[in-house]
Formats: structure tokens, C-alpha cells, sequence
């Protein structure tokens, strides 16, 4: 069941993952300050066609915080050896934000595991994707935020995570996800964003790779997404419209069917 929780062991770590139906290997990343809850309506809505599983990132929800010195490399080692546990040779690949990094990190460390990529509201890292002053300005706000309670920081991010017009259930829900951060793990995670660029791994991508990004999304916009479609050759870029940078959440059907069709497509 798509709520039910499991763990498994990877590299001295405690991973915890969700899971829901039968078929091709659909593995979901989440993105910074989340965990796999973020995933319900795909893990209610695409296990009727494929097998999809939603980790727990190191250092996030139900997982143990990494070591201080984890880097982009690693997480795509982990992520790698998260497969391995699984019993899966190569599974399709589904980054949202940060987790976009993460699948490209184990795309660029362990291409053989990757069946295809779908990139949502992603980034070549923030060095690859943002300017400087972004970086750093980003970089400097979520530092500040970790050591404080999340109560104090958290509503100020929902309006570049969701819509004005979000249902409020749909904000209580990020919320509450967002709230349940770890100060370690989170630091290491920011900190890893602001460092990789991997804009000289994506000429590289020979698997099929869907972009998918939300027409209102602030965080991470189109222009983004147009630049990563210039550099993967045979990418496919699809825009959600009035969708923000949690399509996932806020514009579920659309985005599900994007991502449904695009491996139809490919399988």
C-alpha cells in the first residue's frame, strides 16, 4: 500500500521508501524540505500501470541523516545502491526540484541503472541553472532557516511552491511535510544544490529525458527548463499551464499524464 512504509539498508544507512503497484520501475526523488509523502497523488494514480516507488532521501523523513560530507556524487551513489537493494537492474527515473539533481548524479555515476529520466521543475543544480547572486542569496536563506523553528519559515515559502489559488488542504499538506525537515540533513542537501553543475553531463544523456515544468512555477521557471532542453539532445519539454513549482501536488491529472504518456511512449 502507497502509505505503508519500508526501509531498507544502504551504505550503513536506513532508507525509507513507499511503494504502490505492479509493472516497469517508476522511482520517484523528491525535492529539499520533502520527503516521499509529496508523492501520493502519483503513487495512488500511476501504480495502476507501473511499479512506482518513493524514497526517503538521506537525511529526510523516515531516513537516516547522511554523512557531513556527502556530495552530489554520493546521493547519486545512494541512489544507485537504493536500486541495488531493490533487486532493480534499471528503473525510470523521476527528479522533482533538488531530486532532479539526484537523478542526474546517478545518471552521470551509474548510467546502466537509468531507463529514462523525467526532470519536473528541475535544474542542472543551482550552479548550472542559476546566476551567482541567486546561488548565493538561496544558499544563505536556507542555512539561516535550518536552526530555526520551522513554523517561523515555512509559510513564507508556500507562495513559491504553490499557487494563490491553492486549496487551503493543499497548503496544510506542504506545510506539514516541509515542517518535518532534519537540520542535517537539509544543510547537506542545500549545500550539494548550490555546488553541482551539470550542464557538461547533459550533452552526455542518452536516454530517453522528459522536462516537465509549471507554466507559474517562480522557483524554477520555463526559461530553465528551455536552457536544460538545449542541452539534452532528444529531450522533450513539456509546460503545465498555471501550474507552480509543485505541479505535482497542485496540478496532479496534467502532470500524471505527462508523465504517463512519456513512458508509453518509450516502453
Amino acid at each position: 500500500m502507497a502509505d505503508e512504509v519500508h526501509h531498507v539498508e544502504v551504505d550503513r544507512m536506513t532508507l525509507a521508501y513507499r511503494r504502490s503497484g505492479r509493472g516497469p520501475a517508476l522511482v520517484l526523488l523528491h525535492g529539499a524540505y520533502e520527503d516521499s509523502r509529496i508523492w501520493a497523488r502519483q503513487l495512488d494514480e500511476l501504480s495502476d500501470e507501473f511499479l512506482v516507488i518513493a524514497w526517503d532521501a538521506p537525511g529526510c523523513g523516515l531516513s537516516d541523516d547522511p554523512p557531513d560530507a556527502f556530495t552530489a556524487a554520493d546521493y547519486g551513489d545512494c541512489a544507485a545502491g537504493f536500486l541495488a537493494a531493490l533487486g532493480l537492474d534499471a528503473a525510470h527515473v523521476l527528479g522533482l526540484s533538488w531530486g532532479s539533481t539526484v537523478a542526474l548524479s546517478l545518471y552521470g555515476r551509474h548510467p546502466d541503472r537509468v531507463a529514462s529520466l523525467v526532470l519536473a521543475s528541475a535544474y542542472a543544480g543551482w550552479a548550472g541553472s542559476l546566476p551567482p547572486a541567486e546561488v548565493e542569496s538561496r544558499l544563505r536563506q536556507v542555512l539561516r532557516e535550518v536552526d530555526l523553528p520551522p513554523r517561523e519559515f515555512v509559510p513564507d515559502w508556500i507562495p513559491t511552491l504553490l499557487t494563490p489559488s491553492a486549496p487551503r488542504v493543499l497548503v496544510d499538506e506542504v506545510a506539514e511535510i516541509m515542517c518535518a525537515f532534519h537540520p542535517a540533513g537539509m544543510r547537506t542537501a542545500v549545500l550539494t544544490m548550490a555546488q553541482v553543475d551539470h550542464r557538461a553531463l547533459l550533452p552526455t544523456v542518452v536516454v530517453p529525458t522528459l522536462l516537465l515544468y509549471g507554466e507559474l512555477d517562480r522557483r524554477s521557471p520555463v526559461h530553465v527548463g528551455q536552457d536544460l532542453q538545449d542541452r539534452l539532445p532528444g529531450s522533450t519539454l513539456v509546460v503545465i499551464p498555471g501550474a507552480p513549482h509543485l505541479a505535482n501536488v497542485e496540478t496532479p491529472e496534467p502532470f500524471n499524464r505527462a508523465v504517463r504518456d512519456f513512458l508509453r511512449d518509450i516502453t
